[in-house]
Formats: C-alpha cells, sequence, structure tokens
C-alpha cells in the first residue's frame, strides 16, 4: 500500500487490511503520525498526544496479529477520544484549566469496549470547555479561519484532516453533529442510552449522549457497535434493546422520509435553505418517497424545555466546582450556572416531564417514514473562533434521545462543507443508518478528507 494514502483510509478498509495482512498496525500508525506532525500545528486537534506509546501499542497489536491471537473487529486501529472521557493513564482534562493534569486511574466504559475490541487510543482530542460553548485551540481543517464547531472539535477536525480513521465525542445539544456537518465527516449520535456515560464528565444526566466520528457511514457503524457494547463483559444501565449491529448496509429499497425543516428554519441562511431543498429535490429524484411535513405545533415550545433542563441540570452538576474555582470557569458556563440556580425543583421536574412528551409525540410523528431528513446546522462553519456555531438544528432530537446521523453533502457559498441529517425513532439505530446509508450513495459529496 502507498504510504502517502494510508491517512485516507476509513475505518473499515483500515481493519480489514490489517486483518488480511495487508497493512500493519505500525504502517498505519506511522502515516498517521506523520501526517499530525505536518499539520496539526495548523488544525490543533490533539490536547494530549504521545508518538512513541502510540507506536508501540501499535507494534503490540501486530505481535499478537503474528502469533495468531484473537483479534477484535478494531484490532490494531488506532483512534481518538474527546478530552472529557476518561482514559486510564493519561491526562483527561476537561478542556478547563481546573483539571489540567488530572490523569484517571480508570478508563470509561466505552475505551475499555474499544480496547477489548483491539484498538488503542492515538490521543484526547480537544473538547470545549466542560462540553460546552467556550471554544478550545481547533480550527476547522478546510480553513483554519473557521470554527470546526463543538464541543467535540478535535474528534471531528481529526478525522476530517486524516488524521484518525475514527473519533468518539458526545452530544448534549448539537456536539457532535454540527462539527460533523462543519468538518465535512460522518457523524452518528446514536440512540440515548446504547453507549454508556460511565467514565465520561457529565453536564446533563438527562440530555449527555456519546456518539462517532468517521469517513463513511459503515465506518461509524462499526465504531459505535464496538463501544455499544458486547466487548468486555461488565454490565451498564440499559435495557439492551435496539444496538447497532455494525453491519453498515444501505436499505434495499427506496426510503420514506418526513422532509422536516423544523421550527428555527428561519435561522438557516438562504444558501443553507436552497441546498437542502435542492437535496430533497435530489433525494426525490433517485427514488425516495418523500413528504415535506413538519413536526406538530407542540415543538415550537421543544427548545425552550431543552433550555430548562440543560441549565437546570448543569447548575446542579458544576454548582460546587463554581463554589470552589469561579474564577477559572468561563464566564460563558458562569452564566449557564447562574441562570440554572434560579429554575426550581419543581421546575426542572415539569421540564422532564415535557421531554418525556416530547418522546412520545415524536415517537407517533416518526412512525408513518423510515426517517427525517433535516438540515443539520444553519450553513457553512462560522468565520469566529470566538463560538462553536448554532446547535438549534440539533436540539429536538437530543432532547428526545432519538439516533441522528448526518452525511457530508455538498458545499457552501464560501466551499465549506454542508450536511444532511437523518433521523430516526428511538432504538431504530440499524435503520437510521441504513437510510443514512442509502441517501450518502445518491446524494453524498465524495470530498471528505483535507488533501
Amino acid at each position: 500500500m502507498d504510504p502517502s494514502a494510508l491517512h485516507r483510509m476509513g475505518l473499515c478498509d483500515a481493519a480489514r487490511a490489517i486483518r488480511r495482512g495487508e497493512l500493519t498496525s505500525e504502517e498505519l500508525a506511522r502515516a498517521l503520525l506523520e501526517r499530525i506532525a505536518r499539520y496539526e500545528s495548523t488544525v490543533h486537534a490533539f490536547q494530549w498526544i504521545d508518538p512513541a506509546r502510540a507506536l508501540e501499542l501499535a507494534r503490540r497489536a501486530d505481535r499478537r496479529r503474528e502469533s495468531g491471537e484473537a483479534s477484535g473487529p478494531l484490532h490494531g486501529l488506532p483512534v481518538g477520544i474527546k478530552d472529557i472521557i476518561s482514559t486510564t493513564g493519561i491526562p483527561t482534562g476537561m478542556g478547563s484549566p481546573i483539571f489540567e493534569g488530572y490523569v484517571p486511574d480508570r478508563s470509561a466504559a466505552l475505551v475499555r469496549r474499544a480496547e477489548a475490541a483491539g484498538a488503542f487510543v492515538l490521543g484526547k482530542t480537544v473538547t470545549t470547555e466542560f462540553a460546552y460553548f467556550h471554544p478550545g485551540k481547533t480550527r476547522n481543517p478546510w480553513n483554519p479561519a473557521h470554527t470546526p464547531g463543538g464541543s467535540s472539535s478535535g474528534s471531528a477536525a481529526g478525522v476530517a484532516m486524516g488524521f484518525l480513521p475514527g473519533a468518539v465525542g458526545t452530544q448534549t445539544n448539537g456536539s457532535m453533529i454540527r462539527p460533523a456537518a462543519f468538518c465535512g465527516v460522518v457523524g452518528y449520535k446514536p440512540t440515548a442510552g446504547l453507549i454508556p456515560l460511565d467514565g465520561v464528565h457529565i453536564f446533563s444526566p438527562s440530555l449527555d449522549q456519546v456518539g462517532v466520528f468517521g469517513r463513511s457511514v459503515p465506518d461509524v457503524s462499526l465504531l459505535a457497535a464496538v463501544l455499544a457494547g458486547g466487548a468486555d463483559d461488565e454490565q451498564v444501565p440499559g435495557d439492551g434493546k435496539g444496538r447497532a449491529s455494525g453491519e453498515g448496509r444501505p436499505m434495499e429499497r427506496p426510503p420514506r422520509l418526513a422532509a422536516v425543516r423544523s421550527p428555527v428554519w428561519r435561522l438557516a441562511e438562504p444558501q443553507a435553505q436552497k441546498h437542502f431543498q435542492d437535496t430533497v429535490a435530489q433525494l426525490k429524484a433517485a427514488g425516495a418517497d418523500i413528504v415535506e411535513q413538519e413536526l406538530p405545533p407542540a415543538f415550537e415550545e421543544a427548545h425552550a424545555v431543552h433550555r430548562i433542563v440543560m441549565h437546570g441540570e448543569g447548575s446542579r452538576q458544576f454548582a460546587e466546582l463554581q463554589r470552589r474555582d469561579r474564577a477559572r470557569l468561563s464566564p460563558r458556563l458562569n452564566a449557564l450556572i447562574d441562570e440554572g440556580r434560579g429554575i426550581s425543583d419543581a421546575g426542572l421536574a415539569t421540564a422532564l416531564e415535557r421531554k418525556a412528551q416530547f418522546a412520545q409525540e415524536l415517537a407517533v410523528f416518526l412512525a408513518a417514514f423510515d426517517a427525517v431528513v433535516t438540515p443539520p446546522a444553519p450553513g457553512e462553519a462560522p468565520a469566529d473562533l470566538t463560538q462553536t456555531g448554532d446547535p438549534s438544528f440539533c436540539t429536538i432530537w437530543s432532547l428526545c434521545g432519538v439516533p441522528a446521523v448526518t452525511i457530508p453533502a455538498g458545499r457552501g457559498p464560501a466551499g465549506l462543507p454542508l450536511g444532511l441529517q437523518i433521523v430516526g425513532p428511538r432504538l431504530s439505530d440499524d435503520q437510521v443508518l441504513a437510510v443514512a446509508y442509502w441517501c450518502d450513495e445518491r446524494i453524498g459529496s465524495t470530498r471528505r478528507i483535507v488533501d
């Protein structure tokens, strides 16, 4: 294989090549590290990386394969882990000076599962402060004057720049789908709870969800399936239903889709509105049965309910930290905590009840369709490094805990990526991924990595 092209390999292709003996883990790791050495000073995707450690882990993986030891589905593959996720012996800084130098003594359940499947942590990727709005150092690989989105900034940018074949992030509002769309990669947020939060720094217990980034729908299907369970013997909360199989196959028939502009359509840039309408027309021409239909009127209140839950739970999670270290928290996070303190326990309980009602109402709406297609963001990544962009087009789906995938679907007027978001019912992850794969084969952008 051409060493200069190895950074372009997706997770599934690299896994097959290593399994067949066509590629070694060390060769892949060296190629990625060379790419990182060349471009990291511009992109700043990593909060922590140790090249010598990565090469040693790659060599160990190669020795195990050569000795005939059983290898898992991710054998020898390097992955990136968002820096709010605990990693044994590796710093986990939460995007805050408060946790500088903090090294956990136990990895998160999802990290243990990835490692049991044969993967190793290449590096910790940059997060915004505690996965909220205050941005980190990462830049958009397509244009470093633009934000990569957040809060999973480094994970999305690292995959787009060819530093990583796959990476892990989290989403409380739009922290997976938005950066994936801004960076032109595939982002997948499974049904809430399928990937355990054990060992992930919690912001909002009712809203936090783990997701993955890759260059194709099969790539994210494989990585998420491993993280969702089966790679270790430990029990985690959840009913075990609806887990993604990792097969990553397209639908065998054209899907029935609802094209939903959503209650925040007015926030989309004119070019993004036209791009979405053109994309819907392309899918119709390709055979999809598409009905342009809006959510029930009650969803006009969904964003306000999400804000109450996020601010109310966030203020309770961070109350003690703010008491001790207010001066080292950003003004944005302090403002959220201060606002959240004004939300009473009764008010938060009412919002959580309304959240459950929205989930039920959305399930009824989605029952008539294979999936929803909707914008993932208001437009291209803003040319502003003081913010990470508007998450509003992800809010309802995060509130209801349903699976969502964004695929690269073209370019905007500034030449930056635009995406298409595909959403489906809770615990229908395989179906949503199959729809996303079908759409991707017909309208997906082929440019998924910065040359």
